[in-house]
């Protein structure tokens, strides 16, 4: 694989909308603050962490792009960490980056357009002759990717990626295989999700303990030196897949025997939460691990897709801001895969200058 830089990052979160508020959660370690959802025939409404208003006065810039008039709340989530992500892109490359720069997106999404598929299919229950057909391009998975690259304007390469929250780091590798051919110069890759009392329900029944939430992160990565923040990927593990005969617990365990051991000023950035049935694969699988380390999930709550790139943007910005040299990045997906990453510190000043455009 070649050094691959992490050249932007960004998110939408519980706590707020960009990486600075997400920082400040996870640096208080103080789980966030339960919201309720109410359920349609029940009395007894289901938690969860619901991403608040933009802070901003009146609606963000981006959200009044004709394009967006209808999209979901889980489009306007990608779209902004995707946003941040290109900020210090845009400052480097400049009137590239606007121009003939070649751009990838790619959109990880465990569950999707939750939201709209709700509405679409409860107004075609009731009464099909008056379901709106407008809600229905928002049902569909390749909604965000299709938002965010209109967005964008100028996107060659554009892909959706669907799976359990391991494949956010699939789409990691998809992304140095784009850069790699030169089909791109950069490529983000976003994971979003949002809520909805569906999921929230679903996610009830499968774990008591579990405070469904949503948002999404997002990283840029370039071959070129010049655009770095500071960090590099350098390694992504095997795929190792969960079946009937090789179970979370053996896939996570091969998937950490490839990521390095404890050391002096490393992290290790895991999946897992409160509930000890869902975390115990990963759990058995680093007890080796006496090096710092950070859940995100404790703090800001399942967000599936979007806590699988939480976690990677999470240790990448404890990178950037000086914390640590090397994050380990651990990914037991709940139903496909278990994979992992690693993030290490470049020091700026070994970065080339910047090439005259």
């Amino acid at each position: 694989m070649s050094q691959v830089f992490v050249c932007g990052l960004g998110a939408v979160s519980p706590a707020g909308w960009d990486v600075a508020a997400m920082r400040q959660a996870l640096g208080r370690g103080v789980p966030l603050p339960i919201d309720l959802l109410a359920r349609p025939g029940w009395s007894k409404p289901l938690r969860s962490r619901l991403v608040p208003a933009p802070k901003t006065i009146g609606r963000p810039p981006f959200m009044s792009q004709p394009r967006l008039r209808r999209a979901s709340p889980i489009t306007f989530y990608a779209a902004s960490a995707t946003l941040e992500a290109l900020a210090p892109l845009q400052t480097v490359a400049g009137a590239r980056y606007n121009s003939d720069c070649r751009l990838g997106v790619i959109s990880c999404l465990n569950t999707g357009c939750v939201q709209y598929s709700c509405r679409f299919w409860g107004e075609a229950l009731q009464d099909p002759s008056t379901a709106s057909p407008l809600l229905f391009p928002e049902t569909v998975f390749s909604a965000p990717a299709s938002h965010v690259s209109a967005l964008l304007g100028n996107t060659p390469s554009v892909y959706t990626l669907i799976g359990d929250p391991a494949t956010f780091l699939q789409g990691l590798s998809l992304a140095i295989d784009w850069l790699e051919e030169g089909q791109v110069e950069a490529c983000v890759v976003v994971g979003a999700e949002e809520t909805n009392w569906l999921l929230a329900d679903a996610l009830w029944h499968l774990e008591h303990s579990a405070i469904l939430s949503g948002g999404a992160g997002a990283l840029c990565l370039s071959l070129n030196p010049a655009w770095s923040i500071g960090t590099a990927l350098t390694a992504i593990t095997s795929t190792h897949t969960i079946t009937r005969r090789i179970g979370r617990a053996a896939a996570a365990l091969a998937m950490r025997r490839e990521l390095p051991s404890s050391q002096t000023g490393d992290l290790l950035c895991d999946g897992t939460s409160d509930s000890y049935r869902s975390s115990a694969p990963e759990l058995a699988a680093w007890r080796d691990w006496t090096s710092p380390r950070l859940s995100p999930k404790r703090i800001l709550g399942e967000g599936l897709m979007a806590a699988a790139a939480w976690q990677c943007v999470a240790g990448v910005d404890a990178l950037v801001q000086g914390q640590y040299t090397g994050v380990n990045v651990s990914l037991a997906g709940g139903s496909q895969q278990a994979i992992g990453a690693r993030f290490e510190r470049i020091p700026l000043a070994t970065v080339p200058p910047q090439p005259a455009l």
